[in-house]
């Protein structure tokens, strides 16, 4: 394949590439430009093989319809796969087909792994703000939220990658990468012997949230679960990580609060991490935390106003962090945990592998 012609102008963050709003940033742009036959400074372009739709997303899509049809609608309007309806997307899986040097303009980009042509490598930035083109869809895997495409798209020069392993499947692979933000920051927050609560915990970020609970919190730790599936529930009690594996609505506040204290003997939780894929559990994860605890929300489908206003509704004095699927470091950390606990790699290639 002979190489994309290059030109001037751009910048690390890819402004260069928006054409709705003018000046917004790629993220929040309502479409972008994924005209390919040019490629500008910093830009490393790659054939996409399978994009990783994040949970929340996927869920949203499949209640509406036919998710090939929808995601192909997405991006033939917008340039990139940013679900109108929950503002998410996801991440791929591709090869690179050009890497071109230079940084663009603008402050200069964190160090990152040099790419050559050929590197397998999963994105680790939205495909919220990456510009992609769909040629064809040539599977949609459910149980694991995957489509697998035959298409191409481009990492701007501040984009985070993570080339891909050796010693693990490069689906299992990918599965983790999507949710690496998850337990970096559960080990930032969670106290040895504090009590931590998982909304959404039998899934995959919420397995993930669990294990480093585990590890962070110690055996002195209480680690509550909550999961509303059946099989879910069962696949976590059986990792052995949870003190306490509750099957509840999250979207019911005042049961998910009731079951809490129950599973903990009467303590509300130092920290809650809400991983739950649909809308209307804010509360749920407010109400089971102490004054002064953190609730951190990791999922897509959360609405700020909601915590926000129901948090203040409800005379709950406690902070609430919106989830960053970026901490320096969360590839790497998310693949030695799995590789470090077998139980959890084990489910996770069960289920993504």
């Amino acid at each position: 394949m002979s190489e994309r012609r290059t030109i001037s102008g751009g910048d690390v963050y890819g402004t260069h590439r928006v054409i709705e709003p003018p000046g917004a940033l790629p993220q929040p742009a309502w479409r972008v430009d994924n005209d390919f036959s040019r490629l500008f400074a910093g830009e490393v372009l790659l054939a996409v093989e399978t994009l990783n739709i994040d949970a929340a997303s996927f869920t949203q899509m499949e209640h509406e319809g036919d998710v090939a049809s929808i995601v192909l609608r997405t991006v033939a309007d917008r340039g990139k796969q940013h679900n109108p309806a929950t503002g998410s997307g996801g991440m791929l899986l591709g090869r690179v087909i050009q890497v071109v040097s230079g940084a663009g303009e603008g402050p200069a980009p964190a160090a990152r792994e040099a790419l050559r042509v050929g590197d397998r490598v999963a994105t680790l930035v939205s495909l919220s703000l990456t510009p992609l083109r769909i040629d064809r869809i040539k599977a949609v895997r459910p149980a694991s939220a995957q489509i697998d495409i035959e298409g191409e798209a481009v990492l701007f020069a501040s984009g985070a990658y993570a080339k891909l392993p050796q010693d693990m499947p490069e689906r299992l692979a990918l599965a983790a990468l999507d949710v690496a933000g998850a337990a970096p920051q559960v080990a930032r927050l969670v106290r040895p012997g504090g009590v931590v609560v998982v909304l959404g915990a039998g899934g995959k970020s919420g397995v993930l949230c669990v294990a480093e609970a585990r590890r962070t919190g110690g055996p002195g730790a209480c680690v509550v679960g909550l999961e509303s599936s059946p099989r879910g529930a069962d696949e976590l009690r059986a990792l052995g990580l949870c003190d306490a594996v509750v099957p509840a609505d999250a979207r019911d506040p005042i049961a998910v609060r009731k079951a809490v204290l129950e599973a903990t003997g009467g303590r509300e939780a130092d920290v809650t991490f809400s991983c739950v894929n649909v809308p209307d559990t804010e509360l749920g994860a407010i109400l089971s935390t102490r004054d002064r605890g953190v609730v951190y929300f990791f999922a897509m489908s959360t609405s700020f106003t909601k915590a926000a206003l129901g948090a203040e509704g409800v005379g709950k004095d406690v902070d609430l962090f919106i989830g960053n699927g970026f901490a320096h470091g969360h590839a790497e950390h998310t693949l030695a945990m799995l590789r470090d606990l077998p139980g959890v790699r084990a489910l996770f290639e069960r289920r993504y592998g």
